[in-house]
């Protein structure tokens, strides 16, 4: 018998049981595949794998659709992307946007950036230890949408795998649904794909499981269905059944086909109208078994990278990888080389797409990331610091092709990469004493307890749970870098511990976030998930709201309420929808048209009121439906009919913030990157986030260094200059293809916008930029982005622009935070005040006396506390930092170098006279010396007016307390030359005590405590001669 692709049924079907015989038959293929090498690396290159599949689905249909994003922007329960149909999950919940082109597709396919590291499915702890674990990955894939199913999808991979890629039928197994009460209660078994499977393969390689491997679903909510995975036997001419789902590395699932034919909710699984399908194929496994290599790592997805670790580092000095896991003697330097050639991978697509390490969410996954691919190098491959980063170019070399977003970002991510492990190095010292110290302790406490004991403990040693998480959390260095340090050590962690600490942590900030959201909406948590969408769209047949009368001003608008939600869990059904609320009840509600704007876009929601009946807080949007959130005045229902009323006056507010962010987009780009250029770097100067509001308006922007004063100025004058030439804000909704196509077009990074796009315009015809009259270097001379925001009509009713802050909120990301109108000519009025302040106060100190010079540092003091403290802009904070420190390093200084040579020369006279009246005491006695002579506090003085006068009398059993005093503090400096007698250390600190207190120190013989509160020096001094009458053998001279 013939099964399709050309392959007898009789090449083999019988199981190897005995362990010499299938090592012989390992080394029989891996000679043969070393013999092939050239011929079929150069026959399935990796692009030539990417390519091939896209266009196999290509010639069946299929849309290619461009890999979304690493970093879902739009997604917040997913720190990365790791799967293929994440950037696809609105159309299988049914709440994509009608408007967008992705609502128009009916079959697709792409390769898809994939990462794996943190959150649910997380591989970070696993990379490296093997040979086939990654968490960068890329997922070939193809997706029905409401059109094909079953039958073509099996019967496109057999043939995809068989014929397009000529792998061998008979080592392919495939693996079906076959039921599972207890962990999908209801769900028949797939019978359906084990019939069509078997037109393919004999029932011996048609193998059913159980929901754990074969059932599919999105979340405890949402669509689901059972799926088909294809595994492939690496070694072949055997049976290898049993090897399925069984973690052989020999006998791997390359594709999965998910049939989403299912929705779960809280009543359980029902039938969807619409099926898809939904499948995933690991690119890095495919190309392994094409290049016949027995590991992904061995492919030329990886080699040249290895490669080029080598030869960075010198193959002098680091052995070239050999592909071997523990316990090989040659393991630790190879899983070093698979875990730092990954996380080069991860980390430069998240870079690229937009993510940067940072102490939170995947920022913090990727600073994980990065310190562990730095410590394997530095550890393992004895990589010299800053290292990693070099390997940047080389990846783009081998990626950039297919994935341009590499080229385009490569300096940024190298730049980023080199501040991140430059913060790193320097911590690692701080980590690894950390670490020793505490290991130290803990075999130092065995030793103790074993001398003292004559059993010997055989149990193992724990390194603290608690000490490991500080590790993490302070010190910067992940548990797994822990724990490799224990091993080494003979120690173990105690997870049990670091689980405890981290949930102590998590929790503290949850309760933090709840506490958060649950006062904003009134203490009711009124988030919507796929559950309710899903309910409004099915159940109740609410569609969706339409908001076009969001850009109309200063009108009311006739609505009718379509739905009540009091928050997931509650309702009859547990939804959290209901009919009717009572008054005072805190609710959202979804009306079937409304003026209010939702928050999306960086801008703040509006508020207002549904007249007579409900005050509006908040508005958010979850898949189409509008939700107006607050709470009601009187009883409401379902089909109430109400009156929707904007607060226009603060929307009036926001409205200029958010024209003028778009203003000060095109001013960075201007001032920063000398204009727009169609061959500049997107990812310099690119937009990162914005948050606008009525109170001022924050905006996000890669950059790499803070903004100089002369900078700032000139963003700020094209800003004003812009509002000066009252410019006319038009926006439009076109064609999204059209949009993309206008010159000078800012957009944000990772954004979905819909088709058609509305696109506002600052100070240019829109009408000329839809009809391509505008030529680029005109068009680039004004804003021009895609938004859906509320603006202004004109520039000039922004009135005034001020840029109140520029700092740093991550590697390569700047934060500006600006003000408009009313709150901006106020910031300027402030700046003059702060002007005003330090003219008043450069006059005074010129003429700085002796006696005046307490009065001008207060005045200093005073003016400090105001430019820190004063709204006023940026640039202005600057000069007057600037001029401040021109003032105190000048007139100041000068004046305070002068009083102080007049204090030290007095005061050398006054401990002239001391030593002249100690050197009088007999020999044989002991006598302390107490008094006031102020020189200030200044140690260093001390020491040399102690050592050219006080020295020499010192030998004569003559002891010192002297207190000297400035303007707003003292400090009380004590020598003992009889330290059997007088105690240095004990009598100033006694003194500093009786003064509320002071900081310092000392030893027997000499000591000094600063006293902060010059108001109880008397108190010092009278606790000085208090202490000196209770010793015996001493004569004490209270001088005045």
């Amino acid at each position: 018998m013939s099964w399709p692709g050309g392959w007898s049924s009789n090449d083999g079907l019988s199981y190897i049981n005995e362990e010499e015989e299938k090592k012989k038959m390992i080394k029989i293929i891996e000679g043969e595949r070393l013999r092939e090498r050239s011929v079929v690396e150069s026959e399935w290159p990796a692009s030539k794998i990417r390519s091939t599949f896209i266009q196999f689905f290509e010639s069946k249909g299929h849309t290619y659709w461009p890999s979304s994003s690493v970093v879902p922007h739009e997604d917040p329960t997913l720190l990365f992307a790791n799967a293929g149909m994440n950037q696809y999950k609105s159309i299988f919940l049914g709440t994509v946007e009608p408007s967008t082109p992705m609502a128009k597709l009916k079959r697709a396919c792409n390769s898809q950036k994939c990462i794996r590291a943190g959150g649910k499915h997380n591989d970070l702890d696993d990379v490296g230890k093997d040979l086939y674990h990654h968490t960068f990955f890329e997922m070939l894939g193809n997706w029905s949408f409401g059109d094909y199913f079953k039958e073509e999808a099996i019967a496109w991979a057999w043939e995809c795998l068989t014929k397009t890629f000529g792998l061998n039928p008979e080592r392919i197994y495939a693996t079906y649904f076959g039921g599972d009460e207890l962990k999908a209660p209801g769900v028949p078994s797939d019978e359906e794909t084990r019939q069509i499977w078997l037109k393919y393969l004999p029932s011996s390689r048609v193998l059913p499981f159980d929901a754990g491997d074969n059932f599919w679903e999105m979340g405890d909510s949402g669509p689901c269905g059972p799926c088909t995975e294809i595994h492939y036997d690496r070694i072949g001419n055997r049976d290898a059944a049993k090897l399925v789902n069984m973690d052989d590395p020999n006998v791997i699932e390359i594709w999965n086909n998910v049939f989403i034919q299912y929705n779960r909710d809280s009543s359980g699984l029902k039938s969807l109208p619409a099926q898809h399908v939904d499948t995933g194929m690991g690119f890095e496994r495919l190309a392994s078994i094409l290049q016949n290599k027995m590991s992904n790592y061995d492919t030329d997805i990886f080699t040249p990278l290895f490669d080029e670790i080598q030869q960075l580092i010198g193959s002098n000095k680091l052995e070239s990888y050999q592909g071997q896991i523990a316990p090989h003697e040659h393991a630790a330097i190879d899983m070093a080389y698979r875990v730092v050639t990954d996380h080069i991978r991860t980390l430069s697509f998240a870079i690229a797409d937009g993510a940067l390490p940072d102490k939170l969410g995947r920022g913090y996954v990727l600073r994980r990331v990065l310190r562990r691919a730095v410590w394997y190098a530095q550890r393992y491959l004895k990589a010299p610091k800053a290292f990693v980063y070099k390997l940047v170019p080389k990846l783009v070399q081998v990626m950039g092709q297919a994935y341009p977003e590499l080229v385009k970002a490569q300096s940024t991510i190298e730049a980023v990469l080199l501040a991140e492990e430059r913060d790193f190095n320097r911590t690692i010292d701080k980590g690894a004493k950390f670490f020793a110290k505490k290991a130290d302790e803990i075999f130092a406490k065995q030793h103790k307890q074993e001398t003292t004991s004559s059993m010997l403990s055989t149990k193992k040693l724990m390194f603290s749970g608690y000490d490991a998480f500080h590790l993490s959390g302070s010190l910067g260095f992940p548990l797994d870098l822990t724990q490799i340090m224990c091993e080494e050590r003979g120690l173990e962690v105690d997870i049990q511990g670091y689980q405890e600490a981290l949930d102590q942590e998590k929790a503290k900030n949850e309760e933090a976030l709840r506490i958060k959201k649950a006062v904003k909406a009134n203490m009711a948590d009124l988030t919507m998930a796929a559950e309710q969408t899903n309910a409004l769209a099915t159940m109740y047949k609410v569609k969706k709201t339409l908001t076009e009368a969001k850009y109309v001003w200063h009108e009311e608008l006739d609505a009718e309420i379509k739905a009540i939600y009091l928050g997931r869990g509650a309702g009859p059904k547990g939804d959290g929808f209901v009919d009717t609320i009572q008054a005072d009840t805190a609710a959202g509600l979804i009306l079937d048209k409304t003026s209010f704007y939702a928050e999306m876009g960086g801008q703040a929601a509006d508020s207002g009121e549904l007249i007579d009946c409900f005050k509006i807080d908040d508005v958010q949007i979850y898949g189409g439906y509008v939700v107006h959130l607050g709470t009601s005045t009187v009883p409401l229902k379902v089909n109430s009919k109400v009156t929707c009323a904007v607060d226009y006056d603060r929307r009036a507010k926001i409205a200029p913030n958010h024209t003028m962010t778009h203003v000060l987009n095109f001013a960075l780009r201007e001032v920063l990157l000398g204009g727009y250029s169609k061959d500049a770097n997107e990812n310099s100067c690119a937009q990162r986030g914005s948050d606008v509001d009525d109170l001022r308006l924050r905006f996000d922007f890669s950059w790499d260094k803070p903004l100089t004063q002369t900078q700032l100025c000139d963003i700020e004058k094209i800003c004003c200059d812009q509002i000066d030439q009252a410019l006319k804000v038009e926006a439009e909704e076109i064609p999204l293809a059209q949009a993309l196509d206008i010159p000078s077009l800012r957009c944000m990074k990772g954004e979905s916008y819909p088709d058609p796009v509305r696109v506002v315009a600052v100070g240019c015809d829109l009408n000329s930029l839809r009809k391509n009259t505008v030529n680029a270097t005109t068009a680039a001379k004004y804003s021009i982005e895609l938004c859906g925001g509320t603006h202004l009509r004109n520039t000039s009713d922004a009135l005034s622009f001020v840029i109140l802050d520029e700092t740093g909120i991550a590697k390569g990301v700047r934060r500006i935070v600006a003000v408009t109108r009313e709150k901006a000519k106020e910031a300027l009025a402030t700046a003059v005040h702060v002007r005003e302040e330090l003219a008043t106060l450069e006059k005074n100190a010129i003429n700085t006396t002796s006696e005046s010079l307490s009065s001008v540092e207060n005045h200093v003091k005073k003016v400090k506390d105001l430019i820190k403290d004063a709204v006023i802009p940026a640039a202005d904070r600057i000069l007057a930092r600037e001029k401040l420190e021109s003032i105190i390093l000048g007139p100041i200084k000068k004046a305070q170098k002068s009083i102080s040579e007049a204090k030290v020369a007095a005061s050398a006279t006054e401990f002239a006279k001391l030593a002249q009246l100690a050197s009088a005491t007999p020999e044989n006695e002991s006598h302390l010396f107490i008094t006031r002579i102020d020189f200030g506090v200044d140690s260093k003085l001390w020491q040399k007016l102690h050592k050219q006068h006080l020295a020499k009398v010192v030998i004569f059993n003559n002891s010192f307390l002297v207190i000297s005093a400035t303007s707003d503090k003292f400090c009380i400096f004590a020598i003992s030359a009889d330290t059997d007698k007088i105690d240095a250390s004990k009598l100033a600190r006694h003194c500093a005590e009786a003064a509320g207190g002071g900081k310092g120190g000392g030893k027997p013989n000499s000591a000094n405590f600063i006293v902060s509160n010059i108001n109880c020096i008397d108190a010092a001094q009278k606790a000085a001669a208090d202490f000196a009458t209770c010793l015996s053998g001493i004569t004490v001279h209270k001088l005045e």
